[in-house]
């Protein structure tokens, strides 16, 4: 029989379609490909086809903007939002509008075009995610931003459009609703129970067991109460942690360790599939704090988005979270 399930987090609802119960082999979709092209922006040797550079690692001794590195991160060429300017906040009637003041920017993870986090040595992903900390905390030095947003689209049904392992950051000058909901319900929970509620989901699925993926010393991966998509899944530290950027050093070793085993096991569940990842972290200003989690949501491209879900804001998922939890825990 069909679930309606409360994420305790967000309140959200979702519905966990029985009925329509899917195996990983029951979704339509293509396998994510890696053709390749020596006319790809991200690859060494094309480095003048990107801006100017902001940071890379690996490189000793060439200038800027040349061959030999392992990491770069470059300003987006497109960017949605722009560096440059004051936010100039006003009103118009019932309407608030401020100038698009922001920063976007893109990792770009390897520079072996063929590679993937999945793939990738363990030192390389932990590279990128030391590249996240540099570029949040350079960015929020910034006093216009309050937010950036960690995300990586994965394959084109994800919405990459090159496919060079890449991921990207924007920095906003308003915290995002999403993010600022999580916040705020993490924070009435805090203080009517004095504890945290991922802390408190987190002891509860490493009892049950039942939606656990992975876990390592200072990680778990599991599948969410109430996901909204099938092979939801999210990557939370053990201990409490509210800011990614604040992490003890030994933390971005196991993150990536992690990261790189559970997207082996994605790519063998569900035959290379796009995704996409976000990384949610405490808002600037607001980084030290005892109520919220940061924690990262990987979402597998296997469903779309119709009309019930816009018009209501319900998400209807045909795997149950424990049977995704299970194929993937036996994934190799």
């Amino acid at each position: 029989m069909p679930e309606l399930r409360r994420d305790p987090i967000t309140g959200r609802w979702v519905i966990i379609s029985t009925d329509r119960s899917k195996r990983p082999t029951d979704f339509v979709r293509e396998s994510v490909q890696i053709k390749g092209g020596g006319a790809c922006p991200f690859c060494p040797g094309n480095e003048a086809k990107t801006p100017p550079e902001i940071l890379a690692y690996g490189r000793n001794g060439s200038g800027r903007n040349t061959p030999g590195w392992s990491l770069r991160v470059v300003p987006n060429k497109f960017p949605a939002l722009g560096i440059e300017g004051g936010l100039d906040r006003e009103g118009e009637g019932l309407f608030d509008r401020m100038n698009g003041v922001g920063a976007h920017e893109v990792i770009i993870e390897s520079a072996d075009h063929f590679q993937t986090l999945a793939t990738m040595p363990s030192k390389s992903v932990e590279e990128t995610l030391w590249a996240y900390r540099d570029r949040v905390l350079d960015l929020k030095n910034d006093r216009r931003f309050r937010y950036v947003l960690l995300f990586k689209n994965h394959g084109e049904a994800a919405g990459a459009t090159l496919e060079h392992t890449h991921s990207q950051l924007i920095a906003l000058p308003i915290v995002p609703k999403r993010v600022r909901e999580e916040v705020d319900n993490s924070k009435r929970y805090y203080d009517e129970k004095e504890r945290c509620i991922f802390c408190d989901m987190i002891r509860q699925e490493m009892e049950t067991e039942s939606r656990v993926i992975q876990v390592n010393d200072h990680f778990i991966a599991l599948a969410p109460y109430a996901p909204r998509f099938p092979f939801e899944t999210w990557i939370l530290p053990r201990q409490h942690s509210s800011a990614f950027e604040n992490m003890p050093a030994p933390y971005y070793e196991n993150l990536a360790k992690v990261i790189g085993e559970f997207l082996t096991r994605l790519d063998g569940a569900l035959l290379r599939p796009s995704y996409n990842y976000v990384v949610h972290t405490s808002p600037i200003g607001e980084e030290i704090n005892d109520h919220y989690h940061w924690h990262i949501e990987v979402m597998p491209k296997l469903t779309k988005v119709a009309g019930f879900e816009w018009g209501t804001g319900f998400y209807i998922n045909p795997t149950p979270p424990e049977e995704s939890a299970r194929f993937l825990r036996e994934a190799k």
